[in-house]
């Protein structure tokens, strides 16, 4: 019997635009609350982008996601997956970032995590720019190295900036790679594309294991058959799922700070993430949401849609007592 504590409200109770936004109606349980040790997948904002080296913005994609997440209602249309009536979900809060200084927002993110997981709570995240994964990484990688499924059209490998910075958004996996968090030959980055400053970084992924699927690849053997690959991959360990909105089209996902033309369509990014039905997914994180460049909230919309999409792969994943 679902827990009515955890049950997001209803449109037929309060209209959508009323209301505190929380993410997609929830409580909202701070890690505090005595509450905090009934959820089991908490959806965290971290509003962050001091790693972003050209279009700021994703520090504000959280309070954006939370406010289009009001439209997001009980049951997956397309699987049939109610997530809600099948683990206890909550908005467990942004973790608070120090945006003059990277080093002491990453210490912050993975604090935060850890007490997250300490508390047995799968976390789903919403960023905040691409280096926001590094930090949470840290925590869910603290035992061991996962697998990770990375939707993206940049592979986010380089191995640094402007002579020497180390943790950009562009860096992100090369030092989760170096620092142990992934394994490498069980990572596969899909939807790879744009002009490029060198192969670098494709190389490097050579060199380690790490398999990229490129946009030209993507369409031309089609979801399912790169999805199917992508689960082969990262098989049945413990895999992350980060999911960039610029792996969208920006024709459907304009409000991000990289757009990369000729990627999939707003459908396509939702049969991605339902194609992972099944995987022993950990956690997941939604990243690069820019609202000042978006239109209309076009993006904030589709990002959320996607973290939807997330949750009902990571309920099912709790509620599969083989996963877990």
């Amino acid at each position: 019997m679902p827990n009515p504590f955890f049950q997001p409200v209803s449109g037929f109770e309060l209209p959508r635009f009323a209301g505190i936004p929380t993410f997609m109606r929830l409580p909202h349980v701070p890690l505090d609350d005595p509450r905090l040790a009934e959820v089991e997948i908490g959806l965290i904002g971290v509003p962050w982008d001091s790693g972003t080296t050209n279009r700021p913005g994703p520090r504000h994609g959280p309070r954006a996601l939370r406010d289009a997440s009001t439209m997001i209602r009980a049951e997956n249309g397309a699987t049939g997956v109610r997530p809600y009536e099948m683990v206890n979900c909550a908005d467990l809060g942004d973790v608070a970032p120090n945006p003059a200084d990277i080093a002491d927002t990453m210490d912050r993110i993975t604090s935060f995590y850890c007490k997250v997981l300490d508390a047995g709570i799968m976390p789903l995240t919403a960023g905040g720019d691409h280096l926001t994964s590094l930090p949470v990484l840290r925590a869910i990688a603290a035992e061991g190295p996962v697998g990770m499924v990375h939707f993206d059209s940049h592979t986010d490998l380089y191995h640094s900036y402007f002579g020497g910075t180390m943790y950009t958004h562009g860096t992100p996996f090369r030092r989760a790679v170096e620092e142990g968090l992934l394994e490498p030959e069980r990572v596969v980055q899909i939807g790879i594309r744009g002009t490029a400053y060198d192969s670098e970084d494709r190389d490097f992924a050579t060199s380690v294991g790490i398999r990229v699927i490129p946009i030209e690849e993507f369409h031309a053997r089609g979801v399912d058959q790169v999805m199917a690959e992508a689960r082969e991959i990262v098989g049945d360990g413990p895999t992350y799922v980060s999911y960039d909105i610029d792996f969208i089209d920006p024709a459907f996902a304009p409000g991000t700070g990289t757009p990369e033309v000729g990627g999939p369509n707003s459908y396509q990014a939702l049969q991605v993430v339902r194609a992972l039905r099944g995987l022993n997914v950990v956690a997941a994180d939604m990243v690069e949401v820019s609202p000042p460049f978006d239109l209309g909230g076009a993006t904030s919309y589709l990002g959320t849609s996607v973290m939807f999409e997330l949750l009902c792969v990571m309920a099912e994943a709790i509620s599969d007592p083989m996963k877990r």
